[in-house]
Order: structure tokens, then C-alpha cells, then sequence
């Protein structure tokens, strides 16, 4: 029998994260790395990044590599695919990743925040990296998993996934109840509809081995206002928000063998946030 240990070993397992550059992409990239995995870090930008680096390679691998994709254009991803494959020959792990996610805490947008005034300009571009994104994604790169009957999908969704946002958290004091900024429409319906596609997917591709998964994790702190922070920790039963390398543990279950049994699932991960 294999040692439990040994079931999230990810030797040789190529990883395409899309967002990869940014917060959370890069600890999944890290994790998928600490693992014997080589993280492809898809991104719109990559120009801040250095593959090059000492750092990069400690953290992400010699083989690692950043590849400038754009994850609403079909060609951009299909040129990933190709960029991928004539680089390693396979690609076994695909993280949607992606998203727009305003940080509303930080600033007083009316406009562009409540529904009453949302753009639909905004609407689109927000669906289009979240949901779109992650569609063609799973289509194109998917499809070639499924085409060598093995894979995995991890979708990263959220605890707005499974709760509506608790607008109180970003109300100003000295302003109207129309005059309010919430967090965006588009966020909880982007984040909602990935887990719709989670199940979707894992059903399609049940017979070629490809495991389809979401994770849902709760808010990351990142240097957020003082205020903000303690009023989202009231919240939370384990009074705090995560930690930027809190979810590298669950990305590597259910990038790994040791999830084997898993698919279809929302893994939510919110400091208890959802139960109470």
C-alpha cells in the first residue's frame, strides 16, 4: 500500500494557474512547486515577474515558467496549450485562478459599486475574466486532459460562493444608505457560477479521468484597513482572516492523488465564517 504521504506528490506534474502572478496564484504556484510539480503562472501580466531569479527559482522551480496569456481570448489560450505542451510534452493540473476582485474596503465608489448603478461595461469584463476565463480554460486545456484520460481542474471560487456578502462591512460613516459602496454584483455570481461549472465539468469528464474540484477560500489579509479587518474578524469564528499561504495544504490535496475519491466538491475553507 502507498504511504499517505507519498499521495500528494506531484513529481514531474505540470500545474497551469491562471492569475498566476498575483496574490493567491503565486502561493498555489509555490505550493504546486514544494510538491515535485512545475507551475505554468498564466497571466495577463507578467512583466514584474523574473524567471530568471534566484528567487523565482527557490520559490517556483528551474523549470517553472510565466507565460503572458489572456484567458478571454480563444486563440491566447490555445497558444498557451501549445506553449506548454512543446515545453514539457504534458500538461497534467489546470487552477482557475483568475478573477476581477475589487477591493471595496479601500474606497468609496458608488457608481461603480451598487446595482443600481453598475456598468454593464463591467458586468462584462468581470464575467468575462471569472466565468469565460475559466470556460475556455477547462474547454481548451480540458479537453487535451481528457484526450490523455487523466487530469485534474481546480477552480478557486469563494466563500461569497456559498454566503451573500455582508455589506455592512464596507459602509463609510457619514453617508446615506443609497450612497453606500457594497461589494460588486459580479463577484458573488462569478464566484456562484464556478461551482455550477465545477459540477458540470466533473460529471462531463467523469469517464476520462479528469477530476473536477472547487476551493472556496475566505478572505486573505493583505494590509487591508484596520477597520475593515476588525469587523470581517467579528465575523469569523476563528476571529481572523487567512493568511496569503493558508490554502497551499488544500491546493495540494486536490491537485494530488490523495483526493483521488473527490470530485465535484467545493472545498470551503473560511475560518467558519459560512456555519455561523
Amino acid at each position: 500500500m502507498q504511504k499517505s504521504i507519498n499521495l500528494f506528490d506531484l513529481s514531474g506534474r505540470v500545474a497551469i494557474i491562471t492569475g498566476g502572478t498575483g496574490l493567491l496564484g503565486q502561493q498555489h504556484a509555490e505550493a504546486i512547486a514544494q510538491a515535485g510539480g512545475i507551475p505554468v503562472l498564466a497571466d495577463i501580466r507578467v512583466n514584474g515577474v523574473d524567471p530568471l531569479s534566484q528567487d523565482w527559482k527557490a520559490r517556483f522551480g528551474e523549470k517553472a515558467r510565466a507565460i503572458q496569456t489572456d484567458i478571454t481570448d480563444p486563440k491566447s489560450v490555445k497558444n498557451l496549450l501549445r506553449d506548454v505542451l512543446d515545453e514539457y510534452g504534458r500538461v497534467d493540473i489546470l487552477v482557475n485562478n483568475a478573477a476581477n476582485n475589487p477591493k471595496m474596503e479601500n474606497k468609496v465608489d458608488v457608481e461603480f459599486s451598487r446595482l443600481e448603478f453598475f456598468p454593464l461595461e463591467q458586468w462584462d469584463a468581470d464575467l468575462n475574466v471569472g466565468l469565460k476565463g475559466a470556460f475556455l480554460c477547462s474547454q481548451v486545456i480540458g479537453a487535451e486532459m481528457a484526450r490523455r484520460k487523466l487530469g485534474v481542474i481546480v477552480n478557486v471560487a469563494s466563500d461569497l460562493a456559498v454566503i451573500a456578502p455582508d455589506q455592512r462591512l464596507y459602509r463609510k460613516p457619514g453617508l446615506s444608505e443609497d450612497q453606500q459602496p457594497v461589494k460588486p454584483v459580479t463577484y458573488s455570481v462569478v464566484k456562484t457560477g464556478l461551482i455550477g461549472l465545477t459540477r458540470y465539468l466533473a460529471t462531463y469528464w467523469a469517464d476520462s479521468g479528469i477530476r473536477v474540484n472547487a476551493i472556496s477560500p475566505g478572505g486573505v489579509y493583505n494590509n487591508q484597513p484596520d477597520d475593515f479587518v476588525e469587523r470581517l474578524a467579528g465575523l469569523i469564528p476563528l476571529g481572523r482572516m487567512a493568511n496569503a499561504n493558508e490554502y497551499q495544504a488544500a491546493i495540494l490535496f486536490l491537485c494530488s492523488d490523495a483526493s483521488s475519491y473527490m470530485t465535484g466538491a467545493n472545498l470551503v475553507i473560511d475560518g467558519g465564517r459560512s456555519c455561523w
